[in-house]
C-alpha cells in the first residue's frame, strides 16, 4: 500500500461488487473483508473481519432493487464501521434510490429523498460520494459533505469515438433539458426537446417536440430509466417525425417491470449506460460502460483532500 493509500479501505455490500473491486483494483488496494449475510427470518447480519480503527473507509453500495434490502445492509455496515472506530466513513452510492421522492406533489406525500438521507446521517456517515442524483437540490438533504459526480464526461467520449453524422441530442422531458443541453455542447450540436405529460407515475404521454429531428440521428438522454415507458414511447415518436435513428442514453439503468420488453420493441438502436447498477440480464442493445476510474479518482482525492472538482475541468 502506498502513500497515497495508506489507511484506506474499500467495502462493499450486496448491490454492486463487481463495481466494488473495479473501484479497489483502480486503487491498487484489496477489498475489503466482510460478510454481508441474513439470519433465516430475513434479518442482515453484517460482520468485518479486519481491524478498520482509525481508517478512512469507503463504503460502495447502490439502492437499487431490491432497495429496502440494500438500504438496510448499508445502514448497518455504516454501524458497524462507526462503532469499531473507523476514523471517517464515507458513503459510496453511485445511485441514490428514492430520489424521485424528493418533494410533495401533492397533499400527504412523504419526502423520502430526505428521509434516507436522515437514516444515513444517523447511522454515522461523514460524507456521501454519489453520481448523477435526480435531482440537485439533494444535496441539501444532507447535514454532511456530499461529492456529486456527473457521468457525462464519460458518455460524450463515448459517443464522439462513434462520429454520428447528422446528430441532434434529444431531452425527453423539460425536467432533463440542463442534463440534454450539456451533452448537445460537449458534442457541438443542436438541442431538442420532448413535451410530455405524467398523468401518474410511470405513465408518460408525448405532447410535442420542440426543435428539428427530421432526417436527424438523435441521443435521447436522461439520468434514469425504470420501466422505460417515457423512453421507448419518445422513441416511436421521434421516428414518427422523421429521425433517422435513436440512440439512447442513461446513467442508471433501473429497467424494472417490462422494461426490457419496451426496449427490445422500441425503435432504438443502441441504449449506453453506466455500471451504477449492475445489469439483471443480457441485452443486445445494451452497451455499459464503467464508472469505475471516475469513483475511484474521487476516493483517492477525498482520501488526500484534494479538490474533487478539479476532475471536471
Amino acid at each position: 500500500m502506498n502513500n497515497q493509500t495508506n489507511n484506506l479501505k474499500v467495502f462493499t455490500c450486496n448491490a454492486n461488487p463487481k463495481l466494488a473491486e473495479e473501484i479497489a483494483s483502480y486503487l491498487g488496494i484489496s477489498l475489503g473483508k466482510s460478510h454481508v449475510q441474513n439470519f433465516s427470518d430475513g434479518e442482515t447480519n453484517i460482520t468485518i473481519d479486519e481491524s478498520v480503527r482509525g481508517c478512512d473507509v469507503f463504503i460502495v453500495q447502490s439502492t437499487c432493487a431490491p432497495v429496502n434490502d440494500h438500504l438496510m445492509e448499508l445502514l448497518i455496515m455504516i454501524d458497524a464501521m462507526r462503532r469499531a472506530s473507523a476514523r471517517r466513513i464515507t458513503v459510496v452510492m453511485p445511485y441514490y434510490g428514492y430520489a424521485r421522492q424528493d418533494r410533495k406533489s401533492r397533499g400527504r406525500e412523504p419526502i423520502t429523498a430526505k428521509l434516507v438521507a436522515n437514516l444515513i446521517v444517523q447511522a454515522g456517515a461523514n460524507r456521501i460520494l454519489t453520481m448523477d442524483l435526480h435531482a440537485q437540490q439533494i444535496q441539501g438533504f444532507f447535514d454532511i459533505p456530499v461529492d456529486h459526480l456527473m457521468a457525462m464526461p464519460i458518455l460524450a467520449d463515448y459517443y464522439r469515438g462513434l462520429n454520428i453524422e447528422d446528430l441532434v441530442v434529444v431531452s425527453p422531458d423539460m425536467g432533463g433539458v440542463t442534463r440534454a443541453r450539456s451533452l448537445a455542447e460537449k458534442l457541438g450540436v443542436p438541442l431538442a426537446i420532448i413535451d410530455k405529460r405524467r398523468p401518474m407515475p410511470n405513465v408518460s404521454e408525448i405532447m410535442n417536440i420542440i426543435g428539428d429531428i427530421n432526417g436527424k440521428n438523435v441521443i435521447m438522454i436522461d439520468d434514469i430509466i425504470d420501466t422505460a415507458g417515457t423512453i421507448s414511447n419518445g422513441a416511436a415518436a421521434l421516428v414518427e417525425r422523421g429521425a433517422k435513428s435513436v440512440y439512447v442514453s442513461c446513467t442508471h439503468a433501473i429497467l424494472s417491470g417490462s422494461a426490457y420488453e419496451r426496449l427490445a420493441k422500441a425503435p432504438i438502436k443502441e441504449i449506453v449506460t453506466t455500471n451504477t447498477i449492475p445489469a439483471t440480464r443480457e441485452f443486445d442493445k445494451l452497451t455499459v460502460l464503467s464508472v469505475a476510474p471516475l469513483m475511484g479518482e474521487a476516493i483517492l482525492r477525498i482520501h488526500n483532500d484534494d479538490s474533487v472538482s478539479e476532475m471536471f475541468n
